[in-house]
């Protein structure tokens, strides 16, 4: 069962691309466990918090009609590496800035930076499977699950240290843009391999213009697939935006476990991910997302009735063993749609599933202040359960 994770250590190329994932993951899990630390600086509410999170998909929707641009533009794999390189300087913005509206337009350059970075990684992750006959996507996207993981830990640490964020997060640049230099020589030998529409007996490299490799209204199974992947991204964004949040508020746990709810989640949801190459073939995406909603909607209940740290803890932990296949598969199956380019397919599941994870919290925070934030997580719930029901009307490759 652990034959595809052999595989993926030990070929070079997709290691490096596993480490932009992480890379990725350990940016935002710092700054998601840093979120209380705004809130709490602005003297902000759940509802003027969820607004201020918005600024974050507003930046992703605006770039997401441009990241293939970018990518037949430049190539995918310089694509990669700059958008990592402009994500870790723009993740220092939202801590640096005394003013709310700065944060905010720092929070759209994130926006912006984060969507072609994943645009431009989940198409070299396709390219590398396809190239060496391999199942990476899960994994890769258990190594970012893993840096989310490491990350919401560190931070926690760090902030029960009184670090000053700033500091924290300029530290965390400079390491990993010392590492996209070691790995940029790995990256950049990765095949750019030609982005064809089902057909079509000719193409262009990424490096050009590939016939149909842009967003496109979606219909028919990539529909569905983009409704029960707003449904698993909605849960992913908030337990990334609010879980911290949640510890601190409504749990009122120490400093020094603010993050450990979200490092719960990414753990599971990073073992989840390692797995899933293995699981996804032997019993089918459909299966496996269909129980991770059961999953998911248990874990989010228990957190909801037991509101104490082992518990709640506990509960996020089911949460992400439940939505960690969800990604991989829905990304995988978008990129393999019939009749439609995979960059068209990546880039349009992209712009409906980052709006999902960064724009769901926002709706959490309205939820929360109107009602309470434990009844904000039970609508999460249900998105669950109503992703389980979906994934039955959809063949998930």
């Amino acid at each position: 069962m652990l034959t595809h994770l052999r595989t993926f250590f030990t070929n070079r190329q997709s290691f490096a691309i596993g480490m932009v994932f992480i890379s990725v993951g350990f940016l935002f899990g710092n700054w998601a466990t840093l979120i209380p630390y705004i809130k709490q600086k602005f003297d902000l509410d759940d509802a003027q918090l969820g607004l201020l999170l918005l600024s974050m998909p507003i930046g992703a929707t605006v770039m997401n009609p441009f990241s293939t641009y970018f990518i037949n533009r430049f190539g995918m794999l310089n694509t990669t590496i700059f958008g990592l390189i402009m994500l870790v300087v723009t993740y220092i913005l939202p801590v640096s800035f005394a003013y709310l509206p700065l944060v905010s337009a720092g929070l759209v350059l994130v926006g912006m930076s984060l969507s072609v970075t994943n645009v431009a990684m989940n198409t070299c992750v396709t390219s590398l499977e396809h190239q060496y006959g391999i199942n990476i996507m899960s994994t890769c996207h258990g190594m970012f699950s893993a840096g989310l993981m490491l990350g919401s830990i560190a931070a926690s640490i760090l902030r029960g240290m009184k670090i000053e964020p700033v500091l924290q997060m300029t530290f965390i640049a400079v390491v990993i843009t010392a590492l996209v230099m070691l790995l940029r020589p790995t990256i950049l030998a990765i095949h750019n391999e030609k982005n064809i529409e089902e057909g079509d007996d000719g193409g262009t490299p990424l490096g050009g213009t590939p016939p149909g490799a842009k967003f496109i209204l979606p219909k028919g199974a990539l529909l569905l697939m983009i409704l029960i992947s707003l449904c698993t991204n909605v849960t992913e964004g908030t337990m990334a935006d609010w879980t911290a949040v949640y510890m601190r508020d409504v749990v009122q746990t120490d400093d020094y476990f603010i993050g450990w709810g979200l490092a719960g989640y990414s753990m599971f949801m990073a073992l989840g991910r390692f797995l899933g190459d293995a699981l996804i073939p032997r019993f089918g995406g459909n299966a496996v997302l269909r129980t991770g909603g059961i999953i998911a909607a248990l874990g989010i209940v228990l957190a909801i009735i037991f509101p104490y740290t082992i518990t709640s803890i506990l509960g996020f932990m089911f949460v992400g063993a439940g939505v960690s296949c969800g990604a991989p598969i829905l990304y995988g199956s978008a990129a393999r749609v019939p009749g439609m380019a995979k960059g068209a397919g990546l880039a349009t599941m992209n712009t409906f599933s980052m709006g999902g994870f960064l724009a769901g919290p926002v709706l959490i925070g309205f939820i929360s202040k109107s009602v309470n934030l434990p009844f904000a997580f039970s609508i999460v719930a249900v998105l669950a359960i109503v992703w389980a029901f979906l994934v039955n009307r959809v063949k998930l490759y």
